[in-house]
């Protein structure tokens, strides 16, 4: 935009005229120069720029899953597990990246993983990221492509100028060339270190799969995919243009360090194998229909894992009535599952059971043991759903205690305020509808709940402090 800008300025005679003309030169260097600083940060840091737009989901069993996979990894590589959190996103793309002390995970990369052990691999990449302190880094390098790119858009604005005032039309483009070409010298610069850091993380990937006993083979079954997802288009991708090597040079680089690993040929477990194609069977009933689920039933190896994924399409497209049998049926084989329990009470919800929900999901929190709060939320909800004052009560306590396993959970707090509406606790309710919508980013609704609450408890109360810090949160300012 620069090089056009600049070729396209007319001779100018006299000073103030060439004054003039500099000035608006100047300004428009400023401009390109916040322009191209904005688009490097969201270009290097994409996750921090999207984060709060992502289609972000829940789910007790596949987030145990995935810790599960994780834990192990972040140990070996010395990252804090209760300082990480692993976040699911509703996407059916095969994707993973990090964000923060966020490790992001799409639905589609377990759907499109045959093995656990080819999402471990991921995972275990994505943790050499953090291991490595590669985000901290590569802030450091933008900073430093920025300053290359200003420093030379100045050297071409310099010679730019001195041709326009005189008159050399072919010399000022000769400087805006300098500026842009400076500015694709600092992109190509940038890219590379990415790619860089990219193949360190692969390396540390099989480091961490070494020191956890498990294989490499799941990192290059994962790349080979992507090497004939775009085989077709390969030789039209300018490998310098990308932030991340190509697959077969990741494949060339990993192949021979992955099969010296003593680990290399070793299976993932049985049970582990079937707890992940429950999960994808579960992920493919509500992402993407009957249909899918039937296809996957006809392809895999668990029985289990097909009945579960078309108990639920079944209860989701079909009659919750025809799906109750299909989940007791998983239950009678497994009944320590909690899994398969919250499943049953969310089937009772549809059939508009609440008692048979409480049920349902009163043994799922007994029986679950990753300490998640999405079950407890549930059982609260089935609990205000049933609506006599005892059950309003106890959904209040259970409600209270999924918010202490999970206090940024905007349905729980959605739950909660339903629940204190029912008994009569106004200020309560309003409360807890504040922090529904903070934690859902609806800062301007929250601040009116909050000013509603907060007069109705004395001042400096519990309630009223924290209903004041609502009101009182700065406003995060829209990029």
């Amino acid at each position: 935009m620069i090089a056009g800008q600049i070729a396209l300025a007319r001779p100018v005679t006299g000073s103030k005229a060439q004054s003039t003309e500099i000035r608006q030169l100047v300004r428009k260097l400023a401009t390109w120069i916040t322009a191209f600083a904005l688009v490097a940060t969201a270009t290097a840091t994409p996750a921090r720029a999207q984060s709060s737009r992502l289609p972000i989901v829940r789910d007790a069993e596949i987030e145990h899953l995935l810790s599960d996979y994780a834990t192990p990894l972040l140990k070996a590589a010395g990252v804090r597990r209760d300082r990480t959190d692993i976040v699911l996103v509703n996407s059916s793309s095969f994707n993973a990246f990090v964000s923060g002390r966020k490790i992001f995970v799409n639905t589609g990369t377990i759907v499109q993983s045959d093995t656990p052990n080819e999402v471990i691999g991921v995972l275990a990449h994505e943790i050499g990221h953090l291991a490595g302190g590669h985000q901290d880094r590569l802030r450091q390098q933008i900073d430093r492509a920025q300053t290359i790119s200003v420093v030379t858009a100045l050297l071409g604005m310099t010679a730019a100028i001195a041709a326009a005032s005189g008159g050399h039309g072919s010399v000022a483009s000769a400087g805006g060339g300098l500026a842009a070409g400076g500015a694709e010298a600092a992109k190509r610069g940038l890219l590379s270190y990415q790619r860089s850091e990219e193949l360190t993380a692969d390396r540390a990937a099989v480091d961490y799969l070494n020191k956890t006993g498990q294989s490499p083979r799941g990192l290059l079954t994962t790349f080979t995919k992507l090497q004939k997802n775009i085989a077709l288009i390969s030789d039209r991708i300018n490998p310098y243009r990308v932030s991340h090597p190509m697959p077969r040079e990741r494949i060339s680089a990993l192949e021979t360090i992955a099969r010296k690993s003593p680990y290399f040929n070793r299976s993932d477990p049985a049970k582990l194998q079937e707890r992940h194609d429950m999960a994808r069977a579960k992920i493919l009933a509500y992402t993407a229909g009957p249909s899918a689920v039937e296809s996957f039933a006809r392809e895999t190896k668990s029985a289990k894992a097909a009945q579960y994924g078309r108990a639920i399409a079944r209860f989701l497209y079909g009659s919750p009535r025809e799906a109750l049998p299909m989940i007791d049926k998983l239950i009678a084989s497994d009944p320590s599952n909690p899994y398969l329990h919250e499943i049953k009470g969310e089937i009772q919800l549809k059939a508009q059971n609440a008692a048979g929900a409480v049920e349902a999901f009163t043994k799922a929190a007994r029986l679950d043991k990753s300490g998640s709060g999405l079950i407890q939320s549930a059982l609260g909800h089935a609990l205000v759903l049933a609506g006599d004052p005892q059950s309003l009560r106890r959904a209040v306590g259970e409600l209270e205690v999924s918010l202490s396993l999970d206090p940024v959970n905007p349905v729980a707090y959605r739950h909660l305020a339903m629940a204190y509406g029912r008994l009569g606790d106004i200020g309560n309710a309003e409360l807890a509808t504040a922090e529904e919508k903070f934690h859902s980013g609806q800062y301007r609704e929250a601040k009116v709940f909050a000013a509603r609450a907060k007069r109705r408890f004395p001042k400096n109360a519990p309630q009223w402090l924290r209903a004041d810090d609502i009101q009182r949160f700065q406003i995060p300012r829209s990029r």
